[in-house]
C-alpha cells in the first residue's frame, strides 16, 4: 500500500532523494539555512485552506496554543488571516521548505511539513464538527452519514495539475476516492486574490473520503508549485487591512524590514480620483461622516469629497496617501473599499446587477494602461472580464481638467473590483517608475505536459498511474 501512496508523487522509490539536490528532481530546494520564515520561496510547498470563521478558534486555541503546537510539531509555518467584512471564511496559509520530511500516518509515509500541518488543521476542524454534532444529537440520527466540506484557494497556474488534460485527472480522483471534487472559477469568496489569480477547489464527502481526496490533491499541488507563490503571503500588517490579499507590493509584501531607516523625501503621493454621481455622495460620507471617517481610520488614506469641482450630475472623490512603493498602499485599499459607493448601477434589474466606475487619470499616465498596440488594456479586459474603456476629449465629463482622461470600468461588482484593482495598481507602479512591479496572470493557464519541461524534470503521467492502482480507503 505504501507504494501506491508514493505513486502520487511520481513513482519515486525513495522520497528523500526528491529533496536532496538530485539533478533530475522536480523539486530541488534552493533555500539557504537562514531562510526567512516570513517569505515563501519558489520551491516551497504552500496550501491555503479556507476555514469557516466560526471554526477558526479550534485551530488557534486559547492564547494561540493549538496553532503554536501545530507549527512546532510539523516544523511548518502557518498564518491565519483576519476575516474580511462579509466573508464567512478565513484563509489559513500553511507553507514550508522541503529540506526536511515528516513521518505521516500509521505507515510513516514521508511528506513535507506543510502537508503534515494541512492534515492536522483538517483533523482539528473535523473534530470540532464532530463535537458540535454530538452536542446536537438526540440519539435518533446515529445512522445518518456525516458530510464535510474542504475548500482551498489554488493559484490559476497551479490548478491544472488537479484538472489534467481534458479533465482526466480530476475525474480519476473522483472515481478513486468517491468524493465530490469541483474547481470553481466564478463567484469566489472575498478572501480570494482580487486579481483573478485564484480558483476555488472544493471537496465534499464523508470525513475519511474527503481526507483521502485531500491527500491526493495536496500531493499533486506539492509536485506542481505555482510560479507565483512567493507573492501569496501577506505581511503581518496586511492581516489587519480589509481587502489586503492582492497580488502586488501595494497590498501584499514579503518584505519585513520596515523598521529600517528611510528618507521620508523618497516617499511619493499616490492619488486615485473617482467621478462619483452626486446622488451617491451621501452614501460615501455616511451618517454624520461615519462611513468616510471609518475608511480613513482603517486604511490611513486621505479622502476628500471635492465640492468645489462639482456639476449637477457628478462630483470628485479624491483619495491619496504618501507612501513607499514596497509598503502597502492606503490609497489603493481605500479606493477598493469605496468603489461600489462611488459607482453607478447600470444593470437592468436585480438579476443583472452591474456597476460603472469612472476614474480621472492624467494624460501623462494613461499610456501605462493602454500598452503597445493596446496590449495592456486587452490583457486587463481578458483577466478581469470587465469592460474597460478610456475616454478622451469630448467624451470626458466637464468636471475633468484639460490634462485628464477618463477610465470607465463596467461589469458585475466582482469583475469591476478586479478591473479597478488592475488599473490603480498599474497607475501606482507607473507613478513610482516601477511598471515591472505588478505581476499579472491570465484567468486560467492551460495545463499541458510541456508547460513544466523548461524548469522541472519529466515525470510520469498521473492518469496512467492511477488507472491501474486501487488506493486504500483511508489515509491515517
Amino acid at each position: 500500500m505504501a507504494s501506491t501512496l508514493r505513486n502520487i508523487h511520481g513513482k519515486r522509490s525513495n522520497l528523500q532523494s526528491e529533496f536532496t539536490g538530485n539533478g533530475g528532481s522536480k523539486r530541488r530546494n534552493l533555500h539557504d539555512h537562514d531562510t526567512d520564515n516570513n517569505v515563501i520561496g519558489s520551491d516551497d510547498t504552500v496550501y491555503r485552506f479556507l476555514c469557516p470563521v466560526k471554526k477558526t478558534g479550534s485551530i488557534i486555541g486559547k492564547g494561540g496554543e493549538i496553532a503554536k503546537q501545530i507549527r512546532s510539531e510539523t516544523k511548518s509555518n502557518m498564518r491565519i488571516n483576519e476575516a474580511l467584512p462579509g466573508c464567512d471564511e478565513r484563509v489559513v496559509t500553511i507553507y514550508s521548505t522541503n529540506e526536511e520530511l515528516n513521518r505521516f500516518g500509521d505507515e510513516g509515509e514521508l511528506v513535507c511539513p506543510a502537508l503534515d500541518a494541512l492534515f492536522k488543521v483538517y483533523d482539528v476542524v473535523v473534530a470540532d464538527i464532530d463535537d458540535n454534532d454530538d452536542d446536537d444529537d438526540d440519539g435518533d440520527d446515529l445512522s445518518k452519514k456525516q458530510t464535510v466540506t474542504v475548500r482551498m484557494l489554488v493559484p490559476s497556474d497551479q490548478i491544472g495539475c488537479v484538472i489534467g488534460k481534458g479533465g482526466q485527472v480530476i475525474q480519476n480522483l473522483r472515481n478513486d476516492t468517491n468524493a465530490q471534487i469541483r474547481v470553481i472559477k466564478d463567484h469566489l469568496p472575498s478572501c480570494a486574490l482580487a486579481l483573478s489569480h485564484d480558483e476555488l477547489l472544493q471537496i465534499i464527502g464523508e470525513p475519511l473520503v474527503v481526507r483521502e481526496a485531500l491527500y491526493q490533491v495536496a500531493s499533486l499541488l506539492y509536485d506542481n508549485p505555482s510560479r507565483f507563490q512567493h507573492l501569496l503571503l501577506s505581511s503581518p500588517s496586511s492581516m489587519h487591512q480589509p481587502g489586503a490579499m492582492l497580488m502586488s507590493a501595494a497590498l501584499t509584501s514579503s518584505h519585513r524590514n520596515y523598521a529600517v531607516h528611510r528618507d521620508i523625501t523618497d516617499a511619493r503621493e499616490f492619488c486615485v480620483c473617482f467621478i462619483c454621481p452626486s446622488e451617491n455622495v451621501g452614501g460615501v460620507i455616511g451618517k454624520g461622516g461615519g462611513f468616510i471617517n471609518q475608511i480613513r481610520q482603517e486604511t490611513g488614506a486621505t479622502i476628500r469629497v471635492n465640492t468645489s469641482e462639482t456639476d449637477d450630475d457628478d462630483c470628485i472623490i479624491f483619495i491619496s496617501s504618501k507612501e513607499f512603493y514596497e509598503d502597502q498602499s492606503p490609497a489603493v485599499n481605500a479606493a477598493i473599499r469605496l468603489q461600489q459607493r462611488c459607482s453607478e448601477k447600470v444593470g437592468k434589474d436585480a438579476n443583472d446587477l452591474a456597476i460603472s466606475t469612472r476614474l480621472l487619470v492624467s494624460s501623462s499616465q494613461i499610456g501605462c494602461l493602454i500598452g503597445k498596440g493596446g496590449a495592456v488594456i486587452s490583457e486587463m479586459r481578458s483577466v478581469t472580464r470587465a469592460n474597460i474603456k478610456i475616454l478622451q476629449k469630448e467624451d470626458v465629463p466637464k468636471i475633468a481638467r484639460e490634462d485628464e482622461e477618463m477610465v470607465q470600468i463596467t461589469g458585475n461588482p466582482d469583475a469591476a473590483m478586479k478591473a479597478l484593482t488592475q488599473v490603480i495598481l498599474r497607475l501606482r507602479a507607473n507613478s513610482f517608475d516601477m511598471d515591472h512591479g505588478l505581476v499579472l496572470l491570465p484567468t486560467s493557464l492551460p495545463y499541458t505536459e510541456s508547460s513544466n519541461k523548461s524548469k522541472y524534470a519529466k515525470r510520469d503521467d498521473y492518469t496512467k498511474l492511477n488507472s491501474n492502482s486501487k488506493r486504500r480507503n483511508n489515509v491515517s
